[in-house]
């Protein structure tokens, strides 16, 4: 009788993990559907894109669109200045937002709580709202036509996050560890750089990639500070392929999917430390 009871359980329970997968796939099916049509649109002929028939994958493959984006002078250029402004912010963003949750997070800093409150209240301003006094400022120090200007607006929004997603990190760390650095006779820079940081690795890491897309799908501050073409990021510039005579919507798809591929390529291979920062730092204290 329990040998029966056992069996139906189990029997229960793998129709039941079936059902879950199933809904898994169709849910994952929906959501990666538009990145499929996005690369399947990049690969099809003018004449197939603008075809009364809808096709649902590339029936005159073409490799057209793609070339037509690497062989532009000013895509190329818009490239280089997409990753210097990722890159940059994301250096000013972990060069100051890291040290800050770890003052925060080891030491009984006064006014702590009201600063954690201002952090997460400019998380909630848009940036538009933003726009306005940072040009005005960018504009009287000089910073407008620089790679800084953006830089320096994108990651005025990654720090805050930082300093919120680390603090939790650095606070969960047994202070036995501090000790055993001061018994070795580490410093609290080396102590920092040597101890702390390897401890919160997934933590480092995620906020390293949050800030470098960031910095990568920015639009709004690079188009306002950046005022000359030729220092616009990919994002400005998928609108060349926009005329009287039509849109190219076979290159326009090419175009973003250039800009999604980082995005999709980082998180593929660093999902586990993505998930595990996220989750592991949202304890409550």
């Amino acid at each position: 009788m329990d040998g029966k009871i056992e069996t139906s359980l189990k029997t229960k329970g793998g129709r039941s993990n079936f059902g879950k997968c199933v809904i898994a796939v169709l849910v994952a099916i929906i959501f990666l559907f538009p990145l499929y049509w996005l690369l399947s649109m990049s690969f099809k002929t003018d004449g197939e894109s603008f075809g009364k028939l809808v096709t649902y994958y590339p029936h005159s493959f073409t490799l057209e669109p793609w070339i037509k984006n690497f062989s532009d002078k000013d895509f190329l250029l818009s490239l280089k200045n997409s990753i210097l402004i990722a890159i940059l912010s994301m250096t000013i963003s972990i060069g100051f937002g890291v040290p800050t949750a770890y003052g925060m997070g080891r030491y009984k800093v006064p006014g702590s709580k009201s600063f954690l409150l201002t952090f997460l209240v400019t998380q909630m301003l848009p940036a538009s709202l933003m726009l306005t006094p940072m040009y005005l400022i960018f504009n009287k120090v000089g910073l407008l036509g620089t790679y800084l200007g953006p830089a320096l607006a994108i990651s005025s929004g990654s720090i805050p996050f930082i300093v919120i997603t680390l603090r939790p990190y650095f606070k969960g760390i047994p202070v036995s560890l501090d000790d055993a650095a001061r018994i070795d006779g580490c410093g609290v820079i080396r102590s920092f750089l040597s101890i702390m940081i390897p401890a919160i690795k997934t933590g480092v890491i995620t906020v390293i990639v949050i800030s470098f897309l960031n910095g990568w799908n920015d639009l709004a501050y690079s188009m306002t500070f950046n005022v000359k073409p030729e220092m616009r990021p990919l994002t400005a510039n998928i609108f060349k392929f926009q005329s009287k005579y039509g849109t190219k919507w076979n290159c326009i798809m090419a175009y973003g999917a250039i800009l999604v591929i980082p995005v999709v390529l980082l998180f593929v291979f660093l999902q586990k430390y993505i998930v595990g920062g996220l989750t592991a730092g949202a304890v409550k204290e």
